[in-house]
């Protein structure tokens, strides 16, 4: 679809709106009131005059505003009894300092360095006040708990999330909040109520493309970026599901090693699709930084919208076909859950063209990038721990055989592997940051024997998966270790038993992810074909070192200081640059 002949970049739309907004409107009749008293009073002030002191003095104003809010809220804690939470320290007016300090994290630094320092210092949660607005960061899994679940109508997307999102997500299930997120979950829930054969023969079929496409390149003697050719799985698998018709991906050429003298063109329509998919969520997380400001730091191209619409091209056609099926069945058009498609589905409860478009471009994400950021990694940890590769290949040979199928019934034997995939979850959460807002204003109890935390309406709520998912006080000491087995031993009851909001991979309370088991089932399927036909697995990233993480992590403690793949993050988690291994094909038995 090409956009309106009338639709005006985001940066001068933003600045017309601000135009005409009550505040700035006011603004002006203020200036313009000082001009005219001042004539009155004989006095001439040059209107030119006066408009750049007003321009030089509105950060001022701003942060006047913003001071008085503070004091405000701390006031308001104080006659409840409570604080706010400690405020990390700034430099610079309106956080500048903070802003620059994250962008250079996420553009080369790794994930959660600008936070756990402050973090600790301020118990766990704390104020990051940037713009001149609050946002709390908090990985207390009791703190979370509340905000999902147990209070859970009191908190929301929030305005300025669904702003910043809207170009990407539009008005879909992870951007909506109240009735019009209850109506789009309650299309979607019924299709992912249990698990479906189909599901399973849909994974299959496409997992033998990926290891047919994994042999033949390994036979030339040269590595293969596994986390390209699972994007490209988990694409085809998602766009199946949805459409019943993929894009097709894995037909297109592997890419090589920028070691290799092989060029890897990217001219295959599909690579086109997957490459504007990718693009328009790198594009959408940077603006998260900016709050409402975003249209500024995009002000004359969204590349986010312009990406999308390279991906409707294939989506809306099928659109339009299933609502015109619709249409000439007059009403007798039924589709069984077990062998339609999720778009059959949808049209079903609605035919409302642009919220089904919204629906399926945020089911498509979810079941694309989610999964493949699961069995990278996965596959990065089984490549970088053979003890548990050799472990998961006897599981996977004693259930399936050399050519045994994933089926519900086998997989609920795997339980090593399910555990190999729930340890991965959690050193590397899909979604390793997320955000809400407080409609009113809440008191969090006291967790250190001090005042409750007071948080005051309107109030954007960072909670970070990833930091809690590695603090040693919630999952022992041996919390920063990839160890599967941690989720099959005395430690589930020791520290997961008492208190399952340690582990977010999937969100919880009512905002759950519904396509959790088909993530599991999807994950499983691939890992299982991987290693029965692969004997051995290693990571090869000398093939292509710009998908190297820096030299400086080796001189640091923790993870970081062992990570062998670059860990980023825009919507969800990925290697930069790739993750590129070598695999050894297992004996015909």
């Amino acid at each position: 679809m090409k956009p309106s002949r009338f639709e005006l970049p985001p940066g001068p739309s933003f600045v017309l709106r601000q135009l005409f907004s009550v505040k700035t409107v006011g603004y002006a009749a203020f200036v313009g009131g000082i001009h005219l008293g001042g004539q009155m009073l004989g006095i001439d002030f040059p209107l030119w005059a006066i408009v750049s002191s007003s321009i030089v003095t509105l950060p001022v104003i701003l942060y006047a505003q913003s001071e008085l809010q503070y004091w405000k809220d701390k006031r308001k804690a104080e006659s409840l009894g409570a604080r706010l939470p400690p405020q990390v320290p700034s430099k610079w007016p309106g956080g500048i300092d903070l802003i620059t300090t994250m962008i250079k994290v996420f553009e080369s630094g790794y994930l959660g360095d600008f936070m756990a320092d402050w973090l600790a210092e301020g118990g766990q949660t704390i104020d990051m006040h940037t713009l001149w607005t609050t946002r709390i960061i908090t990985t207390e899994p009791q703190y979370i708990k509340m905000v999902l679940s147990t209070h859970f109508e009191e908190y929301e997307k929030g305005e300025v999330l669904r702003d910043t999102l809207q170009p990407l997500f539009g008005t879909g299930v992870f951007n909506s909040d109240g009735e019009r997120w209850k109506f789009h979950r309650s299309m979607t829930r019924p299709f992912f109520s249990k698990d479906r054969i189909s599901d399973f023969e849909l994974f299959d079929r496409h997992a033998d493309q990926v290891i047919t496409k994994m042999k033949e390149r390994f036979k030339e003697d040269i590595a293969v970026d596994v986390q390209d050719v699972l994007s490209r799985f988990t694409m085809d698998t998602a766009t199946e599901f949805l459409f019943g018709q993929d894009v097709k991906t894995l037909s297109g050429g592997l890419p090589y090693p920028s070691t290799h003298n092989r060029s890897s063109p990217r001219t295959h329509p599909s690579d086109q699709f997957a490459f504007a998919f990718s693009r328009a969520q790198e594009h959408t997380f940077p603006r998260g930084f900016y709050g409402k400001l975003w249209p500024l730091v995009d002000f004359w191209e969204d590349v986010v919208t312009k990406n999308k619409r390279i991906t409707w091209e294939f989506m809306d056609p099928l659109i339009h076909a299933a609502l015109e099926k619709k249409k000439a069945a007059k009403g007798m058009y039924e589709v069984n859950r077990d062998d339609g498609t999720l778009l059959d589905h949808l049209v079903q409860q609605t035919d409302d063209f642009e919220i089904i478009r919204d629906e399926t471009f945020n089911i498509m994400l979810a079941g694309r990038d989610t999964t493949a950021g699961l069995t990278t990694f996965a596959v990065t940890m089984l490549a970088d721990h053979p003890d548990v590769f050799d472990r998961l290949r006897n599981e996977v040979m004693e259930a399936l055989g050399p050519n045994g199928k994933v089926n519900p019934e086998t997989l609920r034997e795997m339980k090593y592997l399910r555990a190999v995939l729930n340890e991965t979850l959690r050193l590397y959460p899909n979604v390793p940051s997320n955000v809400r807002c407080s409609k009113q204003g809440a008191l969090w109890p006291a967790l250190d024997g001090g005042k409750p935390i007071y948080v005051p309406p309107n109030t954007q709520i960072n909670y970070s998966p990833w930091l809690m998912h590695r603090r040693v006080d919630l999952w022992g000491p041996t919390a920063l270790e990839f160890d599967p087995d941690r989720f099959l031993d005395d430690r589930v009851k020791e520290y997961l038993v008492p208190n399952p909001f340690i582990f977010l991979p999937f969100n919880a309370g009512p905002r759950i992810c519904l396509g959790q088991q088909f993530a599991y089932s999807e994950a499983s399927t691939i890992i299982a074909r991987m290693v029965q036909a692969f004997k051995s697995i290693r990571l090869d990233m000398d093939s292509n070192p710009e998908a190297k993480p820096p030299v400086a992590w080796a001189t640091v403690n923790g993870r970081k200081g062992i990570e062998k793949v670059w860990v980023k993050s825009h919507i969800t988690l990925y290697a930069k640059g790739g993750v590129w291994v070598k695999m050894e094909e297992a004996d015909v038995e």
